[in-house]
């Protein structure tokens, strides 16, 4: 009774969470004169048609809420692979980009090699990228000590500058239309494909949605029907005990990142191979490395939770041009519902807190409180150890 309370609650307190954060949403836009109603309306009118609304023009929304939710699902999954072992991997944007400019010389580099075997080439490489990029704080932390959080915030730059610098000092001449941007790849290396372009009226996703959604099974897989899975999730919880226990934690946490990372890269090919088709000079870091932390945290870092939460977050997106345009609000409201969603998910202790007052009264409470403080406990003692 009390495991299926608690699943039930588990499913609670993130759709709270966004309900919580459109409500605050509302909120700010009425405090400067802009109706909420009309907003979300707004948000939402791309996707069905009513009077102005073509279906074509939903289908597209519904391609491109899908295109923008395909690398989210990516770097969420690369976020929560890291998580599960105790880590909190910030390099995900600089990790995604290593996997877009990989994926990308590739298919510049050898643009006439058959598409069966160009595609997969470019993924791989990028791939592999986005590990080796993920492979340097994993190996700092678990061979110095070092902070992970410090390293990988540092690599976002690092990587950010050395992408322009590899573009416009290393790639030849000849890969390149101007000092900003690269040529396209040819069609031997998109993952765009014809029947799905058509499908959703022309509009950018690409088969690295199917690659997103085997990913998910694969990753689910991993974590709780392997060895693998299994000691990443061990080190996460207690690496002093997983020594005891015969486990090797410096393994772990190598391994733990190159997975992360591994992931990451792959939400850059898709950026790359899918939805551009080339590679520009980025003037900051990818936001689908940031946004995918906030996918995976909304959806408890389990596959489901991430697909839906990438959905969401792509539909805010998507619909928050629709707000602008057609409601007059400004996007960054957008942004302030998705920031305010994200605290209610990581001010998730006061939700539970609220629920177990409703639904088991003080002792249950207590409960809850003694179960948060402990984790905190551990929390900061990891942090001493740091």
């Amino acid at each position: 009774m009390n495991n299926s309370r608690e699943r039930f609650r588990n499913l609670l307190v993130p759709i709270l969470s966004v309900v919580l954060g459109l409500l605050l949403g509302a909120l700010i836009m009425i405090a400067f004169g802009y109706n909420p109603l009309n907003a979300y309306k707004a948000m939402l009118s791309g996707y069905y048609p009513n009077g102005t609304t073509t279906t074509d023009l939903m289908w597209r929304n519904i391609g491109e809420t899908l295109r923008q939710a395909t690398p989210l699902i990516f770097t969420a999954l690369g976020f929560s692979v890291a998580s599960a072992a105790g880590f909190f991997n910030i390099g995900l944007s600089g990790q995604a980009l290593s996997g877009w400019v990989a994926s990308i010389w590739v298919a510049l580099a050898f643009p006439d090699l058959p598409r069966i075997v160009l595609v997969p080439l470019c993924i791989l490489v990028g791939a592999l990228a986005g590990a080796v990029a993920a492979a340097i704080p994993g190996f700092l932390r678990a061979f110095f000590g070092t902070s992970e959080v410090i390293v990988t915030i540092m690599l976002n730059y690092i990587l950010l500058y050395y992408s322009t610098y590899l573009m416009q000092n290393v790639m030849p001449a000849s890969y390149r239309v101007s000092m900003d941007s690269t040529n396209p790849i040819s069609s031997n290396a998109t993952l765009r494909l014809t029947g799905l372009t058509e499908m959703f009226r022309n509009s950018r996703v690409s088969g690295g949605l199917f690659l997103a959604l085997i990913t998910l099974v694969l990753v689910w897989f991993l974590m709780k029907k392997t060895t693998l899975g299994f000691e990443i999730r061990s080190v996460g919880l207690n690496p002093f005990a997983s020594e005891y226990a015969g486990m090797s934690s410096k393994r772990t946490i190598v391994m733990s990142m190159v997975i992360s990372g591994l992931l990451a890269g792959l939400g850059g090919v898709v950026e790359g191979l899918g939805t551009y088709q080339n590679f520009f000079v980025q003037t900051a870091s990818l936001s689908i490395g940031f946004d995918g932390m906030a996918v995976s945290l909304l959806g408890s870092g389990t596959s489901i939770g991430i697909l839906l939460s990438a959905i969401l977050f792509s539909i805010l997106k998507i619909g928050g041009l629709g707000m602008q345009t057609k409601a007059q609000v400004p996007f960054e409201i957008v942004s302030v519902v998705i920031a305010a969603i994200i605290f209610f998910v990581g001010a998730n202790y006061m939700i539970r807190i609220v629920l177990a007052k409703i639904g088991g009264g003080k002792k249950e409470v207590a409960v809850v409180t003694e179960v948060e403080s402990k984790k905190d406990d551990e929390n900061s003692q990891e942090g001493g150890a740091i």
